[in-house]
């Protein structure tokens, strides 16, 4: 198994909306960043587990624990015109975007600031402190049990 964080602004999808989804899973759709891609498509296999995210919002937390319940699929929004991440280079060149599907596991509550992040020993070379930007990062399994044990969560 492995592990992964995925940010999400929630203005335009946040945690409560991946609860209120139906079967609370949803696609995540839209990644338009090379190594955010390679994430998805590559790494993320069924099963492996995912931090969820809010950036773009203060303070910037970690709100709960989804799991990847279907494998990298090409991205129909990169296809479609009428979409936001529509892009046109698919039409001639292939859909290079793809996708993979979250079910939501678990709330962390209280939320994991990324403050806490900064100041938690163990975790200074976390993706999340280093590469703040990236959408789809990689988390370590050390990395996972140092922030489990913030909320003494149990979880594999």
């Amino acid at each position: 198994m492995q592990y992964w964080l995925v940010k999400s602004e929630p203005e335009n999808f946040s945690w409560e909306d991946l609860k209120a989804s139906p079967k609370q899973t949803t696609s995540w759709e839209g990644v338009r960043n090379y190594q955010a891609r390679n994430n998805m498509r590559d790494g993320m296999k069924k099963g492996d587990r995912v931090l969820f995210y809010h950036s773009v919002v203060k303070p910037q937390v970690i709100v709960g624990i989804a799991e990847v319940v279907r494998e990298a699929y090409p991205d129909p929004l990169a296809v479609d015109p009428k979409s936001d991440y529509y892009d046109p280079e698919c039409k001639t060149k292939g859909n290079r975007w793809v996708t993979v599907d979250l079910r939501r596991v678990q709330d962390i509550d209280p939320p994991i600031t990324l403050e806490e992040v900064k100041q938690t020993p163990g975790l200074e070379q976390m993706d999340l402190v280093r590469k703040g930007r990236l959408s789809v990062q990689c988390v370590t399994p050390e990395e996972w049990k140092i922030l489990l044990r913030l909320r003494s969560l149990n979880m594999k």
